[in-house]
């Protein structure tokens, strides 16, 4: 079997390098790393970025992208980090919004929205979840009634990553209470700052707001901003749903700190030599590393097939959220009593954002869940409420 890159990937990866390799380090040098997430630091980059048309290479050309297929954006990730060059910046927008716009949007929306989100101007945010519908979210109850040109949206969402910066939320509303519960929705594109959304961030254990409460009072949102038809609300937001968990799976980057680090404060933690016990720790973080990585390969074999990935994202999401929170118990470990005072090493910030990884975008009983039905066959569990009206369910 030869492992040698075809001529096209070749190319790919010479000009990504060249392109890094020149950008980075001037980049880094006008915005030095503070140790900590800048969002303007992010922002600046991703302007950089889309000067020299590698903002959002998978996008297709004319929406401002390289139109690359999954082996291609594969190479320029792993050229970005050879770099070091993976900042996270606005994930909600380039993992969902983006994705979402390209598939189901007017061409007109399109021309809205994509350029502004590409460069970097406008921040977006997920507005799905609810108090009483996060894992059941057909359930929700956020109400829009259409007025005119308008809809007229009331009701709470929670756990909205980055709604206090955004500029633009993804809202999913119900606008027929008649209909059964997945057919009664509309998808909307909601202007953050009109009058009457209120955003509340919610205080985590690691001492970040990343997560908010939003509620819509009286809302009024264009009906030019709706996307698809009322009752086309579900299909759409799968489709979010589906590039939500693919986009948390695959940029470990984002999420994950190197693994580098973590054998580092062993060495640095063992002055007399690694002992059995973290050996067999670190063994078992890297298989599991490696497994995501060849969970992300099969999926972009699959959308190289031209096939849709099915339930792969959920087992890659299981993966990675048990890979963040074994990662940072081993880091803790190492630490002992120093692991109480947050520093630099990533570490303690991500024990304490781990548990996150178990519930957003899906908790993992849910994954589970789509896995036995879709991989292993097994039944479905009972939904009794599926066909019947929504109004009729006594909320």
């Amino acid at each position: 079997m030869s492992f040698e890159e075809p001529e096209n990937l070749a190319a790919i990866r010479a000009q990504a390098r060249a392109w890094l390799d020149e950008n980075w380090p001037a980049f880094s040098a006008e915005y030095p790393d503070p140790g900590r997430y800048d969002p303007e630091r992010a922002r600046a980059w991703q302007k950089r970025l889309a000067s020299g048309g590698w903002g959002a290479p998978a996008w297709p050309a004319e929406y401002g992208g390289r139109g690359f297929g999954p082996l291609e954006a594969t190479v320029w990730g792993q050229e970005r980090a050879r770099a070091g060059a993976t900042i996270p910046f606005n994930v909600v927008g380039f993992g969902m919004a983006g994705p979402t716009i390209i598939s189901h949007a007017s061409p007109e929306q399109k021309q809205r929205y994509l350029p502004p989100l590409l460069g970097g101007e406008e921040i977006w945010c997920q507005l799905f979840s609810e108090p009483g519908a996060g894992s059941d979210l057909a359930s929700l109850t956020t109400r829009a009634v259409r007025e005119g040109e308008d809809w007229i949206v009331t009701g709470q969402k929670v756990w909205s990553s980055s709604a206090h910066d955004a500029d633009w939320g993804l809202l999913l509303a119900r606008h027929d209470f008649d209909a059964p519960k997945h057919k009664g929705l509309v998808y909307l594109l909601a202007d953050m700052r009109s009058p009457g959304i209120e955003v509340r961030p919610l205080k985590q254990m690691d001492g970040g707001a990343h997560f908010n409460e939003v509620f819509l009072s009286d809302v009024r949102v264009p009906h030019a901003n709706r996307l698809g038809e009322p009752g086309d609300g579900w299909r759409i937001a799968i489709t979010t749903l589906m590039h939500e968990r693919m986009s948390i799976g695959s940029a470990t980057g984002g999420y994950v700190f190197p693994f580098e680090r973590l054998t580092k404060l062993a060495r640095d933690r063992s002055p007399m030599g690694v002992d059995a016990l973290t050996r067999d720790d670190l063994a078992r973080v890297f298989t599991q590393k490696r497994i995501l990585e060849l969970l992300n390969a099969r999926i972009l074999a699959k959308i190289g097939r031209g096939q849709i990935p099915d339930a792969e994202g959920s087992i890659v999401k299981l993966v990675l959220a048990n890979l963040v929170t074994d990662m940072a118990g081993v880091g803790m470990r190492l630490l002992g009593p120093d692991g109480s005072v947050m520093g630099d090493t990533g570490v303690q910030g991500a024990f304490l954002g781990g548990p996150a990884f178990h519930i957003g975008g899906g908790t993992d009983e849910i994954q589970k869940n789509l896995i036995g039905e879709r991989v292993l066959g097994l039944p479905k569990d009972q939904s009794p409420d599926k066909d019947v009206p929504f109004g009729t369910l006594g909320r």
